[in-house]
């Protein structure tokens, strides 16, 4: 059955931004003195902050403390961090290839609503997208399903016509629960392990184009 819709991850697929999403968690979270280790904040980045936060502290991401570090950490992210960021290898290209092969496109991402905007800017899918849903129309962030089912009904597309292109585990996790197909990219800084489940592997976009008559948005068509 071909593909007629795809839902997008942003961070870490198209944009190069996980590194500096770390980054602004541990400047936050040192402001109000509280340690973690790098290696630690940045394997949990792709899960929704509300999760991220208590995992690597301990703080109840509703509490007061909680949601003054959630909110710095946007700040310092916004203004430090968010200008600078980069597409990933390919991100441009590939959504106009998506696009030129029929497919309709939908972000399904963990970032909150004023950072996704600019996001979709860096790397171009504003141009391409037909709908976006962020951490705010969900009720439970990745790796939970709901931003998924969100982007999912905004598409209005069949689940088993659709496909999630992610880079993290919570992005594999989130789509299997969901019941959707993911094809899964390397650039995020997983591995092929971490992304078991994924019905396909590619380095970056870049890899994903090259070879995209043969991959799983490309096949069926």
């Amino acid at each position: 059955m071909g593909i007629t819709g795809v839902l997008l991850d942003i961070d870490g697929t198209l944009v190069d931004s996980n590194d500096a999403h770390a980054h602004a968690w541990m400047k936050a979270l040192a402001e109000a003195g509280v340690r973690a280790e790098f290696a630690t904040v940045r394997r949990l980045i792709g899960k929704g902050g509300d999760k991220l936060l208590p995992e690597v502290s301990g703080i109840d991401a509703e509490s007061e403390k909680g949601k003054a570090i959630s909110k710095r950490r946007g700040e310092i992210f916004q203004t430090e961090y968010l200008p600078k960021l980069k597409p990933t290898p390919g991100a441009r290209e590939l959504l106009a290839r998506m696009k030129k092969a029929g497919l309709e496109l939908a972000v399904a991402s963990s970032a909150k609503e004023d950072e996704l905007k600019a996001l979709l800017k860096v790397c171009g899918a504003d141009e391409y997208i037909e709908a976006a849903t962020s951490s705010d129309d969900a009720e439970n962030s990745k790796p939970d399903p709901d931003i998924v089912h969100a982007a999912l009904e905004e598409l209005g597309h069949p689940k088993e016509k659709v496909i999630l292109l992610g880079d993290t585990p919570y992005d594999v996790e989130a789509s299997l629960k969901a019941g959707i197909r993911v094809v899964a990219l390397r650039c995020g800084g997983w591995g092929d392990a971490d992304l078991k489940g994924a019905v396909a592997i590619y380095d970056d976009p870049a890899d994903l184009l090259a070879r995209f008559d043969d991959s799983p948005f490309g096949g069926d068509k």
